[in-house]
This record gives structure tokens, C-alpha cells and sequence, in this order.
């Protein structure tokens, strides 16, 4: 069974909470279930969406939305329909809102998760490039110079 370091760095537990069972174990429980509404009722299932959790990180970061938006290089309309609710976006969109917010990689990892995209996997180069520059606080330009480095795509052309 995985740690909760190990759940941490993967971005699928709140390894600071030690009441917090990991994903993993949570599997187990399901898999094990009579049936759905048993495991509903008894394990904590996600209840926030999107748009809520985006404003919850932007009250935990001290940003605006606008901050946010000149940080994450996403057209403005689309942007502010996102935090509304209006609009999902895609996985590389989903990726520079975090790095407009400064969110870390568990931060974003849930917001992939949320937004209902793909989290980010060390095995893949690209997303192990865009994981090392968020773990290191680098800009979303630094990150994209760094992408474009390696020769992997820039983020934003999706």
C-alpha cells in the first residue's frame, strides 16, 4: 500500500490530514461495498465543484481573478465564465489557472480532478516538466520556456 507521502506528491490525498483516508483505501472500501449507497454514506466523497474550489484558492492565495487571469494567460471571458461555473476548461487551460493561482502540485492535481481532466503523471515528459516548475514556484512562462526547451508542447495549445 502506497504512503501518504507517496498520495501526497500524486496529488490524491491530504496527506497533512492524518484522518484522511488515502485513495487508495477508500477503493477498498468501495470494492468491497454491498453496494453504492453503503459506501456513499460512510466514506467523505467529494462535494465541492469547480468553480467553488477556485474561489476557495483564491481566498487561501490572497488573488484576484484578475490576478489570476493575467497570470494564467486565459482569454478573460472564458476565464471569468470558468470561475462562474458557465464553462469547463480543458486540461492545459485547467493547468495555467494554477499557475495563475500559485497553487502547488496537490492543488492542481485536484483541480485536473475537479475540472474532470487528466492529473498530471511524473512518467509522462511533459507533465513531469510542468510538475517540476510548479513545485518550484516558476511562472507560467518560466514553464513554458522550460517546455519548449525539452521540445515538448507549450502550454496553451490545446
Amino acid at each position: 500500500m502506497r504512503s501518504r507521502d507517496a498520495d501526497k506528491a500524486a496529488g490524491t490525498a491530504d496527506a497533512d490530514a492524518p484522518d484522511v483516508p488515502l485513495t487508495e483505501e477508500l477503493l477498498d472500501r468501495l470494492l468491497s461495498a454491498t453496494d453504492p449507497e453503503r459506501y456513499l454514506e460512510s466514506a467523505p466523497v467529494e462535494s465541492r465543484d469547480l468553480s467553488e474550489y477556485l474561489r476557495d484558492l483564491l481566498a487561501q492565495h490572497g488573488r484576484s481573478r484578475s490576478d489570476v487571469i493575467r497570470g494564467s494567460d486565459v482569454n478573460a471571458t472564458f476565464a471569468y465564465q470558468i470561475f462562474q461555473g458557465a464553462r469547463r476548461p480543458g486540461r492545459d487551460t485547467t493547468i495555467r489557472l494554477a499557475f495563475g493561482l500559485g497553487c502547488d502540485l496537490r492543488e492542481t492535481q485536484r483541480l485536473l480532478t475537479l475540472a474532470d481532466n487528466g492529473a498530471l503523471w511524473p512518467r509522462r515528459r511533459r507533465d513531469a516538466t510542468i510538475i517540476f516548475c510548479l513545485e518550484h514556484g516558476l511562472s507560467l512562462m518560466r514553464c513554458n520556456e522550460e517546455l519548449y526547451r525539452l521540445g515538448e508542447p507549450i502550454l496553451g495549445e490545446e
